[in-house]
């Protein structure tokens, strides 16, 4: 499981329009790589667009924001138009980024044992290295955090 000061697994991952990300084509770059459980859902939904609504002060600090979930590329795509979400959502439906990024986790609903994504950004700095990490995100002032984390 990476953490802050490791160096950020690569990956290859297709988004909403088919195309595919690596973390190598955004080395010089800042990156928010966000994790979350389902499109469409209220949480999910939230931190997204909090995320686009705040997308103007991240690339104004040289960051790239991009958002993995298990979910399709056609599930994504709905997703994006529905909520005019402006950056890449990013399809791990083998969930190997997902368990490469330590975020893959038993979770407790109402009782019930389920595994899932945990709710978790990863601020990746140009070098390729993880400079912070949120795990078990509460959405809630969740963007500010990240942009105070930003230089």
């Amino acid at each position: 499981m990476p953490t802050k000061g490791d160096n950020a697994p690569d990956f290859s991952l297709a988004d909403q329009n088919g195309a595919v990300h690596t973390l190598k084509q955004y080395a010089g770059k800042w990156v928010v790589l966000y994790f979350y459980p389902k499109d469409d859902t209220p949480g999910c939904t939230k931190e997204a667009c909090s995320f686009r609504d705040n997308l103007g002060a991240v690339t104004k600090k040289g960051a790239v924001i991009l958002g993995v979930s298990g979910d399709s590329t056609a599930s994504h795509r709905k997703f994006a138009d529905k909520y005019d979400l402006p950056f890449p959502l990013l399809s791990d439906p083998d969930k190997a980024v997902i368990n490469a990024y330590g975020v893959w986790k038993e979770k407790n609903m109402y009782g019930k044992k389920t595994m899932g994504v945990e709710r978790s950004t990863f601020l990746i700095d140009p070098a390729g290295k993880i400079a912070a990490e949120w795990r078990k995100v509460k959405v809630d002032g969740h963007t500010e955090e990240v942009l105070a984390a930003l230089p």
